[in-house]
């Protein structure tokens, strides 16, 4: 398979993935709304921290409104990491790529990305909101269903799993981030009676609520909800599932040593981790290690089957 190809198919998976846990990041702040009394303000700032675009952000915005946070995520062509821009990226990718995957794909690609292009303001404003963003979780869920179903699991399809379980990881380390950061920006003895609502907050947008109260059997609670999220080996949305497909999906895919050797490592320092130890306070560091170790993984992979010259320009380098 040309190296291209495989790029495209491995940002293809993460684009789709992007786009439907941008959503459910934003779901996270929709659910909290609706929970909490009217007194309690919900923040949005941390929001925009989190997905690593404060400077874009400003660049644009004067302030972190509800609005403008919510423009921002979701429909702003300008910022990289918007729904709009992660369609838009993975229509792009279709458009060459047509003959390998379904033609259904380009399809529902198409029309959720229209959907979200043409959103008039009022489907963004808070009443409204959560329609909008049931949609785009829908449509990016069917994506993938017709996806694992409709799709020859050859080396096409490996690299697409690999692109879309590397984001899935990662995204979902993110709207943990998004609750230890805080998403309530009150002082500790105000915050405390709402910490166990931020948290359910987290596992309904992730659609895990459900699996969650089955495996862990217990009332929720910030420490059990960020060993669940990042630790748990049964839950497809959890950082430590998704580094088994990584593992999974590279030891089917020739060449593999590497990027299959610092996968196997973050795995390993997930699963060593006794997270229900961590202080709240220390959660987010947690998080903003574990974010640029998967990056790193990224940079492996694209260096190693995507830009091989990259990888040898960094071996001559250190030599």
């Amino acid at each position: 398979m040309l190296s291209r190809v495989a790029d495209n198919l491995f940002w293809f998976g993460r684009y789709v993935q992007r786009a439907e846990n941008t959503a459910r990041l934003a779901s996270v702040h929709a659910n909290l709304i609706l929970d909490m009394p009217r007194r309690v303000v919900v923040a949005w700032e941390s929001v925009v921290d989190i997905t690593g675009s404060r400077a874009g952000f400003l660049e644009r915005y004067d302030d972190f409104s509800e609005a403008n946070v919510v423009q921002f995520l979701l429909v702003d062509d300008a910022n990289p990491g918007s729904i709009l821009s992660s369609l838009s990226n993975a229509r792009q990718i279709l458009r060459s790529s047509r003959d390998i995957m379904p033609r259904e794909i380009w399809e529902e690609i198409n029309k959720l990305y229209w959907f979200v292009r043409d959103a008039t303001p009022q489907a963004l404003e808070r009443r409204r909101r959560s329609d909008f963003l049931d949609r785009v979780i829908r449509s990016c869920l069917l994506v993938d269903g017709m996806l694992y179903e409709n799709m020859s699991r050859d080396l096409a399809f490996r690299f697409l799993s690999l692109g879309s379980s590397l984001e899935q990881a990662d995204m979902t380390s993110r709207i943990v981030d998004a609750s230890a950061i805080g998403l309530l920006p009150h002082h500790q003895d105000e915050l405390l009676p709402f910490s166990n609502i931020q948290w359910r907050s987290v596992l309904m947008s992730l659609t895990a609520y459900q699996m969650y109260r089955r495996q862990v059997r217990r009332r929720v609670s910030g420490p059990k909800v960020v060993q669940f999220l990042i630790q748990d080996r049964d839950f497809p949305r959890s950082v430590a599932w998704n580094l088994d497909a990584i593992c999974q999906t590279l030891s089917r895919i020739p060449n593999h040593d590497l990027p299959l050797r610092v996968a196997r490592t973050i795995r390993t320092r997930i699963a060593e981790a006794d997270l229900t130890a961590l202080p709240q306070s220390q959660v987010s560091a947690y998080m903003d290690d574990l974010q640029g170790r998967l990056a790193q993984l990224g940079s492996v992979i694209t260096e190693h089957y995507f830009r091989p010259e990259l990888a040898q320009e960094s071996a001559s380098q250190s030599q």
